[in-house]
């Protein structure tokens, strides 16, 4: 797989997203489980069903534009940022001297917010480990950068993220990704309840700037447009509470480009051991 990605990796992104957009297509009609999945989370959310095949098709460009961010250097990858809007945002945090929260759904690309901003400072990802070896392996090649530090999905890693908001680091993190059993709670998202983190509303708690940021595809394989913005309104509250708005503030990014969210993410997932959701 790695040998594969190095491979990839010397393509263009144009071309790797026209190869990519192909395998999502061919992913959709070749697997149900995932056809399933993206057509019962579009219908929840709401979403044309005419969208399915370019959710497919951005689907697979995500997949592909991997090789090119990750197996190459930084300096390789920053030029993919092609646009940056609402870095003041980034720049009033820092002066006031707070740690930043950066909120990442599943939305566009995902992968190159993080290696953007290790470019301008240290900051500190959370991440879950693959069950799979090889793509262990990836992750952990692709994300090594300077400034850009790992911090693994347990306790560890939660004190990790904590000591650096305290040194006025940033921090980053998939608030939509579901946790495991004890780690989240039922919350609504898209009218549905999904088990959600509570991990990302508690560190808005320690006084940090909370951020979303997500990495528009743009098209003909022009790279990348990174927006950065806070918040519509302050997260305020009991930490459910903030869980809730996060998830909130979640769906409105992804009605701005619904094409390219991950709706073939089983995000309704019921984790081992975890109690049954609300009666809807």
């Amino acid at each position: 797989m790695v040998f594969l990605f190095r491979l990839l990796s010397l393509l263009p992104l144009r071309l790797l997203h026209i190869l990519g957009g192909g395998l999502g297509r061919l992913t959709y009609w070749l697997s149900p489980t995932y056809r399933r999945h993206l057509r019962e989370n579009l219908a929840q959310a709401g979403v044309a069903p005419a969208l399915r095949g370019a959710v497919a098709a951005e689907t697979g460009k995500q997949m592909l534009e991997l090789a090119r961010i990750w197996m190459r250097p930084l300096e390789d990858a920053l030029p993919l940022v092609a646009e940056v809007v609402g870095w003041e945002h980034v720049e009033a945090a820092q002066r006031a001297g707070k740690g930043i929260v950066f909120l990442t759904p599943h939305l566009g690309c995902f992968e190159i917010t993080a290696q953007y901003l290790s470019a301008f400072g240290d900051i500190t990802v959370l991440y879950r480990a693959p069950k799979s070896a090889a793509a262990q392996q990836l992750i952990l090649m692709g994300r090594k950068r300077a400034q850009l530090h790992l911090a693994p999905a347990d306790l560890s890693g939660v004190r990790a993220l904590i000591k650096a908001l305290k040194k006025g680091q940033m921090v980053g993190m998939l608030p939509d990704q579901a946790p495991k059993t004890g780690e989240g709670v039922w919350l609504k998202f898209f009218g549905r309840h999904a088990y959600t983190m509570t991990l990302a509303a508690r560190l808005t708690e320690t006084g940090a700037a909370a951020l979303l940021t997500w990495g528009e595809r743009l098209p003909d394989g022009r790279g990348f447009r990174v927006h950065f913005l806070p918040p519509s309104q302050p997260l305020t509250g009991a930490t459910v509470d903030r869980a809730q708005q996060i998830n909130g503030e979640i769906e409105a990014l992804i009605r701005q480009c619904p094409s390219q969210y991950l709706w073939g993410y089983n995000r309704y997932k019921k984790p081992r051991g975890a109690e049954p959701p609300p009666v809807e």
